[in-house]
């Protein structure tokens, strides 16, 4: 089983960050967001189509909108994610119901956790990240390294 060789990467201040909701989730992500809008004007927002039209909408502010998530929308932020343009993502799922696109919600996952980016699933954790000390600041954390991961596929 060949191990995974890691490096250091810096996250900016200025946060590439990630909103998605499911659509039971999408009102307490809006919500969320309200509250939250000051932290989150600092920063770069993306979300998945109909929770982005809905974030610019309440918030007022400039959300780069994908497609919505069960046509591919989870997709393009996971692209994203493993290219290091999204820093983190707030994803409020609804952990009550099966999505149809539940394949793409766990790569999603998947990616955030493979690429070290913070992720919050609900409020709670949400209401902590964007607490931090590190939110408004460059902070170093480690990647995979993947060119030594393509000179060992070699």
């Amino acid at each position: 089983m060949s191990r995974i060789s890691f490096t250091t990467a810096t996250l900016p201040e200025r946060k590439r960050i990630a909103l998605v909701a499911h659509d039971h989730c999408k009102e307490f992500l809006l919500d969320w967001s309200e509250r939250q809008r000051d932290k989150l004007a600092r920063h770069h927002l993306l979300a998945t189509g109909t929770t982005g039209l809905l974030l610019g909408r309440r918030l007022e502010l400039p959300i780069e909108c994908m497609i919505s998530g069960p046509l591919g929308g989870d997709q393009q932020l996971g692209a994203r994610i493993a290219e290091r343009r999204v820093d983190m993502l707030v994803f409020f799922w609804d952990p009550f119901e099966q999505q149809p696109h539940d394949p793409d919600i766990k790569a999603l996952l998947r990616v955030a956790a493979v690429w070290n980016i913070p992720v919050a699933c609900n409020e709670s954790s949400a209401d902590y990240m964007l607490g931090s000390v590190l939110l408004d600041q460059a902070h170093d954390y480690r990647i995979p390294d993947y060119s030594t991961y393509l000179a060992a596929r070699s």
